[in-house]
């Protein structure tokens, strides 16, 4: 058996999975929401809980959807400003989820945390409580960083980086299975000569040179990009947890994820 067959099998067994949607797939480029795209992942997120699994949804898109609200044409850079989008766009983005998940029968619980909320042990506490309670009562939790308080992490650029971070954060605290990380690209690329690029189907461990393909190239709306999914894989393999890093934006990702397909780039979880 080829060795990328028997690592995706490895994926088939998850049950606990935590599902980040980034910016790129929520958002359209110039920041306004794709509500089409939106609708898209809902649908293919609810299709997973019908078949039994615990589901996480760990999104961006906030700053993006109050934009929208406010008329601004272009992601701020002043704090003051990033926090408002936020806190104008988090409510929007919640009622979205909300409406979207309803017409499969689905609750949402809204969890917003900040980097520091994982040093502090009382909160962490509190986060590992209600996460449970609510896959318990099967609401699905929609996780998003409180950048509207996060001032420490913005001004530090300790920012959890495009909510990369987070996810994985969430993957130690509930002791996930799997990682999905949803992005507008197919995984992590390696030069394929001629120019061109092919995609890598799996890590069995992340190393300097698999940090050394990412290109520095973010969207202009994210904070996040290839390096910080790779960080986040690896802080997920160290718990234990597999990580696919795929295209939110392809048709049936998540059931070819799921079903063991080569889609994406698998990181092995560690030993």
């Amino acid at each position: 058996m080829k060795k990328s067959i028997r690592y995706r099998s490895t994926v088939i067994d998850a049950r606990r999975i935590v599902i980040k949607l980034g910016t790129g797939v929520l958002t359209h480029k110039n920041g306004r929401p794709d509500i089409r795209s939106m609708r898209n992942l809902v649908s293919q997120i609810a299709k997973v809980k019908d078949s039994g699994y615990e589901i996480v949804v760990v999104t961006s898109g906030a700053i993006g959807t109050g934009m929208e609200a406010l008329g601004m044409k272009t992601r701020p850079t002043e704090l003051p400003d990033l926090q408002m989008a936020a806190a104008v766009g988090q409510a929007r983005l919640m009622s979205r989820y909300e409406a979207l998940f309803a017409r499969y029968g689905y609750k949402v619980g809204q969890v917003l945390l900040t980097h520091m909320d994982f040093h502090h042990k009382i909160r962490l506490s509190n986060i590992r409580r209600t996460m449970a309670n609510l896959l318990r009562h099967n609401v699905i939790p929609i996780v998003n960083e409180n950048d509207v308080v996060a001032d420490e992490e913005i001004k530090a650029d300790l920012a959890l980086g495009d909510n990369d971070l987070l996810a994985a954060l969430l993957v130690r605290l509930i002791r996930a299975d799997l990682l999905i990380l949803l992005t507008t690209t197919d995984g992590l690329r390696a030069p394929a000569g001629n120019h061109q690029t092919r995609r890598i189907p799996y890590i069995e461990k992340i190393t300097p040179a698999t940090f050394s393909l990412v290109r520095p190239d973010k969207g202009k709306l994210s904070k996040g990009g290839m390096a910080s999914k790779l960080k986040a894989a690896q802080s997920a393999s160290s718990a234990g947890c597999a990580t696919v890093i795929a295209n939110g934006r392809k048709p049936n990702v998540l059931k070819r994820i799921l079903a063991g397909e080569d889609e994406g780039t698998l990181i092995l979880a560690g030993v």
